[in-house]
């Protein structure tokens, strides 16, 4: 991707809560995203994040914080057939 400004957007919910916090991680180092208000208690609710890309190779990386206090994890526990993995994802990007 070229350098530049970037806004990234997602989505972010939780089974358990209302999601109350989503942060980006640009290379580990972690800022809170900006909420949209959802259409209702149970509904996804859309972030978005305001990136100054810069040249190089970064790791990109959101994790959500719901109502009950619950924090998505960054690793996930280990379980015989992999269920229940909700992992934040680490997504790497190149910027020229």
């Amino acid at each position: 991707m070229d350098a530049g400004h970037v806004k990234l957007t997602g989505r972010a919910w939780s089974g358990h809560g209302s999601v109350k916090r989503v942060e980006v991680a640009v290379d580990a180092n972690w800022a809170d995203a900006a909420l949209r208000r959802p259409i209702g208690a149970f509904a996804w609710c859309q972030w978005t994040f305001d990136w100054e890309a810069r040249p190089g190779e970064h790791e990109l990386r959101c994790r959500a914080t719901d109502s009950t206090g619950a924090i998505q994890p960054l690793a996930a526990p280990w379980n015989y057939q992999g269920m229940g993995n909700n992992t934040a994802q680490r997504v790497t990007v190149t910027v020229k």
